[in-house]
């Protein structure tokens, strides 16, 4: 076997369909020598159809972050088809639609707190449902956008993002003593189905359209997943807390 992670056993969520960032990652790491299983939730069937489109069949697993239950009884379910767990990939957001479009100062708090909980807490939760599973060198990547700035429509999810990449660090300096990393990748914006639940996504596009210094693609979703798997490999064996950007060099970028 070779490949950038020949030998590594991933956990990947997220998949829903064949565009999504996370189904690249998938892809790619079964390409580069990886054993990967996913997880899905709600839609599990949809997510089983998607998985027979990867180079190899992966096993899905049910998972709903928010489910102690189900947080709980994950490592088991993982044993069911790898003996351990070398990385994990975390790709799951959701804001329900009062927390995005506009509505940043009428949301709910308990919509605001689905989307925190979903999208920023998950990130913690995930990481010691597979904690059991893990050894040192291990690495837990997820995906965020840019938190940095305030976007328009992004709203609560811009504020979710934020905790995620503070979530990260934190897990960074928890987990660093067992060996394991944390690190996030800043994706710019792409046509996923999670894109197309933001009302007024086309402001983000013919932004990056007209400014990233490289050109960017909205449909291609392979750089972000390259970069997941540079940091779920063993070349990044002293690189945790960090953020790498993968949207054409748009962020480097001041104000127009």
């Amino acid at each position: 076997m070779s490949g950038l992670l020949a030998g590594k056993r991933l956990l990947v969520t997220g998949v829903i369909t064949d565009s999504s960032i996370a189904f690249s990652v998938a892809k790619l790491a079964q390409e580069n020598g990886a054993q990967v299983v996913l997880t899905g939730y709600g839609r599990l069937s949809l997510v089983q159809r998607i998985a027979k489109r990867l180079p190899e069949p992966a096993p899905v697993i049910e998972l709903d972050v928010t489910n102690p239950e189900h947080l709980a009884g994950l490592a088991d379910k993982v044993r069911e088809h790898v003996d351990g767990l070398d990385g994990v990939v975390h790709s799951i957001g959701f804001a329900p639609q009062s927390c995005l479009g506009g509505g940043f100062l009428d949301a709910p708090w308990e919509d605001v707190a689905t989307a925190l909980h979903v999208s920023t807490y998950s990130y913690k939760s995930l990481a010691v449902a597979a904690l059991p599973l893990m050894q040192p060198g291990g690495a837990v990547v997820g995906l965020t956008f840019d938190a940095t700035k305030a976007w328009p429509v992004y709203d609560w999810m811009g504020v979710a993002k934020a905790g995620l990449e503070s979530a990260s660090r934190y897990l960074a300096m928890h987990l660093g003593p067992k060996g394991i990393r944390s690190n996030l990748v800043a994706a710019g914006p792409l046509r996923t189905m999670a894109a197309k639940s933001i009302p007024g996504f086309e402001k983000f596009e013919e932004s990056w359209a007209e400014r990233a210094p490289l050109p960017w693609s909205l449909t291609d979703q392979e750089p972000a997943a390259r970069a997941c798997l540079a940091l779920l490999s063993d070349w990044f064996p002293a690189t945790t807390g960090e953020i790498v950007h993968v949207d054409g060099g748009y962020h480097a970028l001041g104000a127009a």
